[in-house]
Order: structure tokens, then sequence, then C-alpha cells
């Protein structure tokens, strides 16, 4: 097929596409603990059925330990042909306050050319990329062709990583599509080469036996929470750079965006300053940053006038490319246990770590998704970082060494994943299916 044959089946076939993606982000597949188990299962039913009638002979669910079923499909490669492994995920983020949604969250919306859901981009978008690029070549594919499919990336997806680590050849291919980031903006194509990676973990500061009267003990009592917040905020300086030692910080090569465009697309106030200082890629890209994602303390709605006994915080770092996340959970909890003040007792918990990515230059199939997104976005791709972690494409990355690794999707930088009101753009989808095919087709010419 022509790259133009390809463009006028994709856009053929979109009716069918948004069908599926709508059918798919109907189900409320949230991997995480406490919701209900039973929709992700039928989330993985679902991505089985639409891999089985995109063409592929072989398909089945793959139980993964601890964890909920990855979906594998397998069609052999013509003689001469490469392999493609094509990676998304079917789980999704909780969907949060429904108060905060303009529209249901699990009720996709279509609002002028524009797909609103949990999940419509982050990362079902990359589920119906692969079935409908697939579904272009009617069973006839171009190269061999390896799909996995996720049930738990957005809350364990390190489990995908040791089953994969244990049985590697099931994933074994030439080159590798992620298709689980996107562009920064509508009509701007990208590659992602480069990830940051990512630890967290819990600590807790112990001060009193219990909470005690702050009008009778207040002033001698040591108060855990403030104990906390002095060591939390010791891990940045005044213009808000990391300065845990240790935690040096880096470059990007790339083109990133400016100051203004990062304000808007993160929605900073009128008046606030954006923190840190070099520039916006050096810090969102390539260098360390410390972030506290929660605090177990006192609510102020029903807060008594205590002297807390005890704080805790959930702290996530993530770690540019070229450092270690094991080294770095290391240093910083190292740093907060040598502040702590007043003798306070600390200590830390439920750590996790992930590893970060650089691609390399990139060969056969650098060239081929260049071209195939050239024709589809009429623009070549830039490269772009993620300040996002994806924990298995570290581990495919050092598992095969000489595959390359390719990183985009339909997940715009406006797409309010992990957020309310997610949503993706019909026609971005449209590209970068049409990129994807494309892909196939020229990466099997050489």
């Amino acid at each position: 097929m022509t790259p133009e044959e390809i463009e006028a089946a994709v856009q053929a076939g979109m009716p069918q596409t948004i069908e599926d993606l709508e059918g798919l982000a109907a189900i409320p597949s949230v991997a995480f603990p406490g919701h209900p188990e039973a929709p992700v299962h039928e989330a993985a039913a679902f991505t089985e059925r639409l891999l089985r009638a995109a063409g592929l002979p072989y398909v089945r669910q793959i139980p993964i330990e601890g964890s909920f079923p990855a979906v594998f499909a397998e069609a052999p490669a013509p003689p001469g042909a490469p392999t493609v492994l094509l990676y998304a995920h079917y789980d999704v983020q909780p969907a949060g306050d429904p108060a905060l949604w303009k529209t249901p969250p699990f009720e996709p919306t279509r609002v002028d050319g524009v797909l609103y859901g949990r999940g419509t981009a982050d990362d079902k978008s990359g589920v119906i990329t692969h079935v409908a690029a697939l579904r272009t070549f009617q069973g006839r594919f171009p190269v061999g062709v390896k799909v996995i499919i996720e049930g738990q990336e957005e809350y364990a997806g390190e489990r995908l990583q040791h089953f994969i680590e244990a049985d590697p050849e099931l994933v074994r291919a030439d080159a590798m599509v992620i298709a689980d980031v996107g562009n920064p903006y509508i009509g701007d194509p990208a590659l992602t080469t480069s990830l940051r990676g990512m630890a967290a973990f819990t600590v807790e500061v112990r001060t009193l036996a219990e909470a005690v009267h702050s009008g009778a003990f207040g002033g001698a009592a040591p108060d855990a929470l403030a104990a906390l917040m002095r060591m939390l905020t010791a891990m940045h300086d005044e213009a808000g750079d990391v300065c845990v030692p240790g935690l040096t910080r880096g470059t990007f090569s790339g083109q990133g965006c400016t100051e203004e465009e990062l304000r808007a697309t993160a929605g900073v106030l009128d008046g606030v300053s954006l923190v840190g200082t070099g520039s916006v890629a050096d810090r969102i890209w390539a260098s360390y940053a410390i972030t506290v994602t929660g605090l177990d303390v006192p609510d102020v709605h029903g807060a008594i006038n205590a002297v807390q006994a005890v704080a805790r915080a959930r702290v996530t770092i993530r770690i540019p490319p070229s450092g270690d996340a094991k080294t770095a959970l290391q240093d910083v909890t190292d740093f907060l246990r040598k502040i702590a003040p007043w003798g306070v007792q600390v200590s830390f918990s439920d750590f996790v770590t992930g590893a970060g990515f650089r691609a390399g230059a990139g060969g056969r199939a650098r060239g081929a998704i260049n071209r195939a997104m050239a024709h589809a976005f009429g623009q070549a791709p830039r490269e772009v970082g993620q300040g996002g972690s994806i924990p298995l494409v570290a581990s495919l990355s050092r598992l095969f060494p000489e595959a390359e690794i390719l990183l985009y999707g339909a997940e715009d930088d406006h797409a309010s994943i992990h957020a309310p009101n997610e949503r993706v753009v019909l026609d971005e989808l449209r590209r970068v299916i049409t990129a994807e095919a494309i892909f196939l087709s020229e990466y099997a010419q050489g």
C-alpha cells in the first residue's frame, strides 16, 4: 500500500475506530486497590476482541502475577521482514471527584471533534492506535507484529516488567513502539527520546506518645507536623531548585517549550512564578524534581487544638535519564534523616523505583517513523522529553539494546490525562494512526 492508500483507509475506518474507543473508554478499568476488579477484566476481554478483529491470528490473555492480565497478540513476519512490538495499556487512573468533570468520566462524550472521558487519551487511545493501524492491512501485515497491552500500568507497572524480564523472548522485536505519550500541541508531531525515571517513598516523623493539648504543651512539646514541614521544604532552595546533595542538574539537547507556553499548559495562576532555574526543558526533562504528593495530617475540617505526635508524607522523585533511581532514593532519604530537627524519630517505607530512558541516534525504524509522521502531519517530528515515567521502557532498552524504541501517541500536552475532563482530539488520533500504519509499511521496505 502507498502512503496515500493507507491514509485513505485510515480515514474510511475512523467511524469504526471512534466507536471502538468509545466502547473501551466506557469501561471503568481502574486497576487501583479498592476499585472493582470486574471492569478491569472486562476491558482486557474487550481489548482481546479488538485485536482479533484487527486480523491478528494469535491473541490471548497472559496472567501477570499480582496484577491484571496483559493481552498479547502476534502475527509472524513475512520472509525477510523485521518484527515490531506494539505496546499500550488498557487500565486508567481513577476519575476523582465527578463534580469536577464537565461530562461523566465513563460516558465518552463527543464535542466538536473531541472525545471526553477517562482513558480516552491515557492510554486507550494507544490501544486503539494499534488496532486501527493494524486493521488497515486486513490481515496482510508487512512486518511481523507482536502486541502487548498492559492491565495495571498506572498503579503497578513493575509487575509486567518482572514478567518480561523472566521471559524476554515473548516480546523480542527489531523495533518497539510505545504509544503512551504524545505531541506537545495538536498537529505538532514529536518523538519522545527522553523519559525521566521515578522513585517514591513515605516518610514518617514521630515526636510524642500521642497528641497533646496545644494550650497546655504548645511551645515546648515538639510538633511532628512542624518537623516534617521543615524537612520537606529543605529539599529546595529559594529559587525552587532541588538542593539535595548528589542530585545534580542536567541539560536537554532537544527543543522545549517556553516559560509562557508552560504557564499556559500547566494553568499557572496570574502572579505565581515558575520554580527552578535554567531552561524549561532542562528543568522538566533532564533534572531531578521532588514533589510531595500526599500528607497524612489532621483535616482542617474538624481540627482540634493539639500538638501532633505523628505526621507522614508521600514523596516522589523524578530522575533524569542519566541518573539512578535507587541512588537518588538513598540520597534523599539520607538527607531527610540528617536534617530532621529536634531528634525526632524518622522512618521510611513503601519504596518504589523505576529507571529512565534515553533513545539512541536511531536507524532504520527511526527513518521510517520520521517519513511516516512527515506524511501524516505535513512536517517531520521533533525530539521532546517527557517528565512522566513508563516503567517498561527502561527494561526493554536493557533487555534488547539493539532494538529501536519509538515513543509517540495521541496524548497531547492539553489532554488533561490523570485529571478531570481528559480528552483526545479525534483528528489528532487519525493522524497518529496514519503515521503508525505508514511506519509499518515503510519499515518493511527498509
